[in-house]
């Protein structure tokens, strides 16, 4: 008896006291017209656009830009000194831009370390992933949202400072590294900060990390852009930026590199939330009207 006075008492938006009675669980399952009660969330959304796969995970999507497909460097500010070899294109005298600019991005990239290997620690295969590099006018600091690149496999260094790590912020979760000579693969999903008109910090950059197929950083929320020499410091800067590849002095290859823009799928609301039972609708704050 106190069960069914409950379930009268607290029978509230159609629901039974308990939330979801058995018969609605069966909703999650199939529908069935004894589940009265449907949730209306009011957001009308756009249509998804279609994006064609590559054959391959590794092979850009249509909607992709290919910023590398082992050709030339047209989509890059080079010096010169970067060589295209073998469909890879190679580390040279100074660090390498693309000449678009990015925010929000996931991007596809493909490294491969010296062999045989050279050096020790931070001396072998150095190189890095930059996002949104920039300098900070003033105290002419360089920055950048880097992810390291280095030779980490049987090659002790600093923690947040092998492949893998968000520079000087993060180990990553493991060391996935392949050996020498053996092509490794970045998957990144990065998150560029927000700024106010004043310059204060919005909400800060997330990157999200697969090497070699193994995920090594979840949505990890960055302390800023990364510096050797530096604490990490928003400061702002602008929406979107190039993507750098860094000179370390070591001869790192390069292959398979596109980008795609991952502008946000934005929704209108067009009512409050709402639930319905039939030709019923109350919203979900209020008591379900009577019939």
């Amino acid at each position: 008896m106190s069960y069914h006075r409950g379930h009268r008492r607290r029978r509230r938006n159609g629901l039974c006291g308990h939330g979801l009675c058995a018969v609605c669980v069966l909703c999650g399952l199939f529908y069935s017209s004894a589940c009265a009660v449907e949730y209306l969330p009011g957001v009308a959304w756009p249509e998804p656009e279609v994006v064609t796969p590559g054959k391959t995970n590794s092979q850009p999507p249509s909607d992709s830009i290919v910023l590398f497909d082992g050709k030339d460097l047209t989509e890059w500010n080079d010096d010169g000194s970067w060589k295209v070899e073998d469909g890879a294109m190679i580390v040279g005298n100074r660090d390498i831009r693309t000449k678009k600019k990015f925010g929000d991005c996931q991007l596809h990239i493909e490294w491969q370390m010296p062999n045989p290997p050279r050096g020790q620690g931070q001396h072998r295969g150095n190189s890095g992933i930059y996002f949104m590099p920039h300098y900070e006018r003033g105290r002419n600091l360089f920055w950048k949202y880097e992810i390291q690149i280095l030779d980490s496999y049987d090659n002790k260094t600093y923690f947040d400072g092998q492949a893998g790590a968000v520079y000087k912020q993060s180990p990553p979760m493991v060391n996935a590294m392949r050996p020498p000579g053996e092509w490794n693969t970045y998957d990144i999903v990065f998150t560029a900060p927000r700024y106010a008109e004043d310059g204060s910090l919005k909400s800060p950059a997330y990157v999200t990390l697969v090497h070699n197929g193994v995920l090594v950083h979840n949505h990890f929320e960055m302390s800023g852009p990364t510096s050797y020499i530096a604490p990490p410091a928003y400061t702002g800067h602008a929406d979107r930026l190039p993507i750098g590849l860094q000179n370390h002095g070591h001869k790192v290859r390069y292959r398979n590199i596109w980008v795609r823009e991952i502008p946000p799928i934005v929704g209108t609301q067009e009512h409050v939330p709402m639930l319905r039972a039939g030709d019923l609708r109350w919203p979900v704050d209020e008591e379900r009207p009577e019939e």
